[in-house]
């Protein structure tokens, strides 16, 4: 059938077709929400999961963190009682002196290595490396000060403030413009 020169069955058929691909983008649409809805629960999913391994990450991280600094004031206390062990030595006179003052020098900066790596230590680490310094510069004078320096090194060790304060007693004893 023609109307008007045009043939009606073509435009029906036109027309069907046209429908089915309406239908068809329709049905591909559908299709795309349903894959963006998969894809958002995946991404949601993962996103879940890696801030689970990133708070698990965070907590070992805090847990090594404390470990190791449990570990850097056990190695603290230990260089300060070897230091006292060493003036124990030194003043019964066991052994050579000259070497016996160079061990304790080098058990206090090991203490004072160790102060710097403790977390919140504050003066008492400004304490132990005045300490050092004091027995680096000025060994004429530190040397007949040991004992006050032992006691404040056992006080130290033990973690009593008594013992920084009897250091900071020593150090302010000290003639620093002497040898």
């Amino acid at each position: 059938m023609t109307v008007g020169g045009q043939d009606m069955g073509t435009d029906n058929r036109k027309l069907e077709q046209d429908s089915v691909l309406t239908d068809r983008r329709l049905g591909h649409d559908m299709g795309q929400e349903e894959l963006m809805k998969r894809r958002m629960v995946r991404s949601i999913v993962l996103f879940v999961v890696t801030l689970a391994a990133l708070l698990v990450f965070i907590g070992l991280y805090i847990e090594e963190k404390r470990r190791v600094q449990e570990t850097y004031a056990a190695q603290y206390k230990l260089s300060l009682q070897q230091a006292s062990e060493d003036i124990g030595v030194y003043l019964g006179g066991e052994a050579d002196y000259d070497m016996r003052y160079i061990r304790i020098t080098c058990d206090v900066n090991c203490a004072n290595t160790f102060a710097f790596l403790i977390e919140d230590f504050g003066d008492r680490r400004k304490t132990v490396n005045q300490l050092y310094t004091c027995l680096l510069k000025y060994p004429d004078q530190m040397k007949t000060r040991l004992t006050e320096l032992d006691t404040a090194l056992n006080d130290m060790a033990a973690d009593l403030d008594k013992g920084y304060e009897e250091a900071a007693a020593l150090i302010g004893s000290i003639d620093k413009m002497g040898t």
